[in-house]
């Protein structure tokens, strides 16, 4: 059972736990969102070359076809967590395993590997969170 400790004077935003929600949140919701978008454009990278030769001969297609459905995914993964961030977190605590997995059997982008695992918490945290503080339209009042 989840507990939120209020004192009379302050209210749940100004509950630090409910801040590091918010902030997860909304990284979670931006983020998979824009880097969804931008397997359709490639501005910030070729993301092909992000996909490791094993994955690439699973799926059909092309490798640039693989990251259109990505983004897709990346873009899905980013309005679940503005719906039902619980639920959001841990598609996208999941997304991000099958990512470090992918680098892994790249062997290169080690450091990448390591960031997206540090994402990967934050993504649980973020799943945690959102079972003590849920979205406005969930909740009857925060």
């Amino acid at each position: 059972m989840a507990t939120t400790v209020r004192s009379h004077n302050t209210s749940v935003r100004d509950n630090p736990a409910y801040q590091a929600y918010l902030t997860l949140r909304t990284g979670f919701i931006v983020a998979p969102i824009l880097f969804g978008l931008d397997k359709f454009t490639n501005l910030l990278t070729d993301w092909t070359t992000y996909l490791a030769p094993a994955i690439d001969r699973l799926v059909p297609g092309s490798a640039s076809g693989a990251m259109l459905a990505v983004g897709v995914v990346e873009i899905v993964a980013g309005l679940v967590v503005a719906v039902r961030p619980k639920v959001g977190g841990y598609l996208v605590a999941a997304w991000l395993a099958g990512i470090i997995t992918n680098l892994l059997l790249l062997g290169d982008h080690y450091d990448v590997a390591l960031r997206d695992f540090g994402l990967l918490l934050a993504a649980l945290a973020l799943a945690r969170l959102a079972t003590t503080f849920r979205p406005p339209h969930d909740a009857e009042q925060l």
